[in-house]
């Protein structure tokens, strides 16, 4: 299998997948867009491990292991996101730390189901997302990737949180809960009520205070913005502003995150980035 064909493979997972990480970063340059595709093709594996894999601990288990391998110089099987994803990090100095804690956050949904406070939530949120924003960092933004760690960081719980809000239902459905639940509880809002899908005043106030964490996160993330070459901010705001946006159609729709996953439009999406352009 050629590397061509590898770097394709995982543009058909990302593109099937998330059609807002593939709109925003499909305005990068060819070599750096494709590497961002390999990385998405690895945390998608991890993911659907944990989430859609018939024994997910030992699959898990055994995707660790061979991702030792592949730090170690090996190629751990013939399937394309290795081959690609070898090709990335030989052409970039990759953050192997990084790799190894988003596997170590997909292992946190196999071993913990309810999230009580928020610092729980953000160091989750870490773990599962800020590590993708540290994954990319090296492709986006090599010359200042360390200065912009934290801001990277940011952006991914910022867009964690977003999917926790907009995902309450579905998590629900698989036993998880990510709200914490002793802001539930301070609000005067029960762990019952939540599974009942009863959207309250009580329900909507720890909704909002969590999305303003969210908001606060994503302008931490785009303060440094400016520190991106030129060829990077344009998809990273287009990611933050059309996640960001998600937060708005949920609030339009009157806070249904229960019965029906809200989205952005690819209309909307496509005036937001020509908004950025």
């Amino acid at each position: 299998m050629n590397v061509a064909y590898a770097y394709h493979h995982c543009e058909s997972i990302i593109k099937e997948n998330s059609q807002t990480f593939y709109k925003a970063f499909t305005l990068l340059p060819p070599d750096k867009r494709k590497a961002v595709w390999a990385v998405y093709a690895f945390c998608r594996q991890v993911d659907d491990i944990v989430d859609e894999g018939r024994s997910p601990k030992q699959e898990l288990l055994k995707f660790k292991q061979q991702y030792a391998s592949f730090i170690n110089g090996n190629l751990p099987s013939s399937q394309p996101m290795w081959i690609a994803l070898q090709d990335v990090f030989q052409t970039y100095e990759m953050d192997t730390k990084a790799f190894h804690d988003m596997i170590i956050g997909q292992e946190m949904d196999l071993n913990k189901k309810n999230y009580f406070t928020e610092k729980e939530v953000l160091n989750y949120s870490y773990y599962v997302a800020g590590t993708v924003g540290l994954m990319i960092l090296p492709i986006l933004a090599p010359k200042n990737k360390e200065k912009l760690k934290k801001d990277a960081i940011a952006l991914g719980q910022a867009m964690q949180l977003t999917n926790i809000l907009r995902d309450i239902g579905e998590d629900l459905d698989r036993g998880r809960i990510y709200i914490p639940i002793h802001k539930l509880e301070k609000a005067g809002y029960s762990v019952e009520e939540l599974k009942k899908h009863i959207i309250n005043i009580k329900f909507i106030s720890v909704w909002e205070e969590l999305a303003l964490k969210a908001e606060f996160l994503y302008k931490q993330a785009m303060s440094s913005i400016h520190m991106y070459p030129l060829h990077s901010r344009v998809p990273v705001k287009s990611a933050a502003y059309l996640y960001r946006a998600i937060l708005y159609v949920i609030r339009q729709k009157g806070y249904n995150v229960f019965k029906k996953k809200q989205y952005v439009t690819n209309n909307e999406k496509s005036q937001i980035i020509s908004q950025l352009m």
